[in-house]
């Protein structure tokens, strides 16, 4: 078993009309032994910024706690809250550093400009190549079952009521399929105004 889908996990953000969703299951697992059923794989950086880890989870600890030193020093240093495409220019930077002794973790950035609300989304890989879409990234060891149902779910243009339908229905199909995934789901909702948090239920095997 490769080391990214030791510990299991799946991290899925869609980009709408001023409005981001990102989303994630809550197995935490050894292999195919469930040891957690309340892994927190999204994190808040800023406002109306969140960064997701998938992968071996002491490495995805440890990025995070460099992500938001860096982070914080941004902020100290430029008197403004770090934008979302700035943070992942940044985590891309780390990433790189660690080149000839990566990080076994894939993040994943999701957020709303602060000052121009428009949606952000990026995913990179273990050394830190970035892949921007317009319409939604997915990293971890569902990414392969979320791709295809999400090309059917996503269209322009959505409001945030209809973004989260589409980001919840998209993780539970994979957590339909991907057996080091589950135990529910957590979406967050970014929108310009506010950010909803959402609990959803899912396959409990």
């Amino acid at each position: 078993m490769s080391i990214m889908s030791y510990n299991g996990g799946t991290v899925l953000a869609m980009a709408g009309e001023e409005c981001v969703c990102i989303a994630t299951d809550l197995r935490f697992g050894e292999q195919m032994t469930t040891v957690a059923t309340d892994k927190k794989k999204v994190h808040k950086v800023s406002d109306k910024v969140y960064v997701g880890l998938a992968g071996f989870s002491s490495d995805a600890r440890t990025m995070l706690e460099k992500i938001m030193f860096r982070k914080n020093l941004y902020e100290l240093r430029e008197s403004r809250k770090i934008r979302p495409k700035v943070l992942g220019e940044m985590i891309s930077n780390l990433c790189y550093q660690h080149r000839f002794g990566s990080y076994f973790t894939e993040p994943l950035v999701a957020g709303l400009d602060p000052d121009t609300h428009k949606p952000y989304i990026c995913a990179m890989d273990t050394i830190g190549c970035i892949a921007s879409p317009r319409d939604f990234v997915a990293v971890g060891t569902g990414q392969e079952y979320l791709l295809g149902v999400c090309e059917s779910y996503w269209r322009e243009n959505m409001k945030a009521d209809e973004l989260f339908e589409a980001t919840a229905q998209s993780m539970l199909s994979c957590l339909e399929r991907d057996a080091a995934s589950g135990w529910g789901a957590v979406v967050y909702t970014i929108t310009k105004d506010k950010v909803n948090v959402s609990t959803i239920k899912a396959r409990m095997d």
